[in-house]
């Protein structure tokens, strides 16, 4: 009998050790566990000597070419002394591998491990710090490319609200408000004189969430699976976006972090006048961009608390606050 079709499978973190064990030559005592399944799966390797991240993409998630453009980025930030969560070779000097899964292949990868820990409230003086290491990040990627994504309000704004129209009906408030907000912003990208803002290799995903800090304040920043091509500044917006969205209490909590970050970043390299009257607009587009992506992988990673009164509340107490603490408009 043949085996019916799947979209999306958990390989077995048990076979996946001793896979990796043979192929990277790790001790007999590897082990490997799963540490988050979502738009990529994540798995802590351990060999009691040192620890690793393995990640399987998706299928069908990410290109071949696109994850060795990713995995040269950040080869080119180790060189150049930031600390990333670099990629590891295998025995025969493969960085990628292929796993033939149910749904077809799937690509996978070893990663570094990033010491320390996230940290939900980041001390002002390690925002300070985390400027100082995107500000770092942003010298290397200037006028750099990749053979990835271009961020354009295309890609950012339109796509991104085509697919949330699928989970959202067109008469709700809410909807109402995003396409009300998509067409402010498009606007509002459209007086932006291209000439004046910084273009490169951004990250696009820098918080917590993939930033460990040691306890002697070492930051690492690790999970660079949305690095593309755009205005540096995208960066900058994510952050301080971020930042707005976990401090969810008066201006006078977040606003000395806010001025850390940027203070950080620039003793390291300026942010133009421009680029920092764009922060509120960026943040708001990316929203929309990864709100359209947690719709468009509904299937194998959203579907357990996507549905429309999640939306609905993501927009009211997100969105919506977002725009009212920063008077976009």
């Amino acid at each position: 009998m043949a085996h019916f079709p799947v979209t999306n499978s958990n390989l077995s973190a048990e076979h996946l050790g001793l896979f990796i064990q043979t192929k990277y030559a790790l001790g007999k005592n590897t082990r490997c566990r799963l540490i988050r399944a979502g738009i990529n799966d994540t798995y802590l390797v351990n060999d009691d000597l040192q620890q690793f991240v393995f990640r399987v993409y998706s299928a069908g998630w990410r290109t071949r070419i696109e994850i060795e453009e990713e995995l040269n980025l950040l080869n080119l930030l180790r060189v150049n002394q930031i600390s990333v969560s670099y990629p590891v070779a295998d025995h025969a000097d493969n960085f990628i591998q292929i796993l033939n899964a149910p749904e077809g292949d799937r690509f996978a990868v070893l990663f570094s491990y990033a010491k320390g820990e996230k940290l939900h409230d980041v001390p002002a003086e390690t925002h300070y710090k985390i400027g100082q290491l995107i500000g770092r990040f942003h010298e290397i990627t200037l006028n750099r490319t990749l053979k990835r994504v271009h961020y354009t309000p295309e890609i950012v704004l339109v796509d991104a609200l085509k697919k949330l129209e699928l989970f959202l009906p067109p008469e709700t408030a809410e909807m109402q408000f995003m396409k009300s907000m998509q067409k402010y912003l498009l606007h509002e990208f459209s007086k932006v004189n291209g000439d004046t803002i910084r273009n490169g290799i951004v990250h696009l995903d820098i918080w917590f969430d993939n930033l460990n800090v040691t306890d002697k304040n070492e930051i690492t920043i690790f999970d660079f699976d949305f690095c593309g091509n755009g205005w540096l500044c995208f960066d900058i917006a994510y952050y301080v976006m971020q930042l707005h969205n976990i401090e969810k209490y008066e201006a006078k909590d977040y606003t000395p972090k806010i001025e850390n970050f940027f203070s950080g970043y620039e003793s390291v390299t300026k942010i133009s006048t421009n680029e920092k009257a764009l922060v509120p607009v960026l943040g708001l587009s990316l929203y929309f961009f990864y709100l359209g992506v947690q719709c468009e992988r509904f299937e194998n990673y959203s579907n357990v608390f996507l549905n429309e009164n999640y939306l609905k509340r993501f927009i009211n107490g997100l969105v919506k606050r977002y725009y009212e603490i920063t008077k976009v408009a």
